[in-house]
């Protein structure tokens, strides 16, 4: 049955996840987290650092990691003879797939009528109105992983979240006007909060 969910959850996902895989993290968190309860906010939060740090789209890689936890946390306790581990990787393609079945059918659709109605008003009247949808969902994914456990509070750990919002703030302004990549960035705040945290 959470293979079923799954399936269906991130199919969901990436149907009407406009904005790349960063406008994904809050439905992906919203369905995962509050929805299904398949994991803490905690266990996303660093669900969400992993899929940043691994190669490929953030998107697909937060989408195969869920699909392993939530299966793993199902199946924890209930399971036997069969491994853990081999039933996880099984959530994991299930959510892997679903998640990029939506692009692959839409793109080869869009392939065929693309050329032939890229230039006509209704389809660029379609694109203008969802960039603003694009950048809601950006923001919102920012908003969503300002959390405590990300920052700390100043009540629970001053010391934490000064640093937090320091790097927080470095990193923006450092990669915002280009003085470094961020690729570098991401190792950089990694290194500075080991050492600092």
């Amino acid at each position: 049955m959470v293979f079923l969910k799954l399936f269906y959850t991130f199919f969901s996902i990436g149907l009407f996840g406009f904005g790349g895989g960063y406008g994904m993290l809050s439905l992906i968190q919203n369905e995962v987290v509050r929805h299904h309860k398949w994991m803490s906010s905690g266990e996303f939060t660093d669900i969400v650092a992993v899929s940043q740090m691994t190669p490929g789209p953030i998107g697909i890689n937060s989408a195969t990691y869920c699909g392993y936890t939530a299966v793993h946390h199902e199946f924890a306790d209930s399971l036997t003879g069969v491994p853990l581990e081999a039933i996880s990787v099984l959530g994991s393609l299930t959510a892997t797939f679903a998640v990029v079945l939506p692009s692959l059918i839409l793109m080869l659709l869009i392939a065929m009528l693309f050329l032939k109605f890229m230039k006509t008003k209704p389809v660029q009247d379609v694109f203008k109105g969802l960039r603003p949808v694009v950048v809601g969902l950006l923001g919102s994914a920012v908003l969503l992983l300002m959390t405590t456990e990300n920052f700390s509070s100043p009540n629970e750990n001053l010391y934490q979240f000064i640093i937090s919002c320091v790097l927080f703030i470095g990193a923006f302004v450092g990669v915002w006007f280009k003085w470094i990549s961020p690729i570098k960035m991401i190792c950089v705040c990694a290194i500075i909060g080991a050492i600092l945290l």
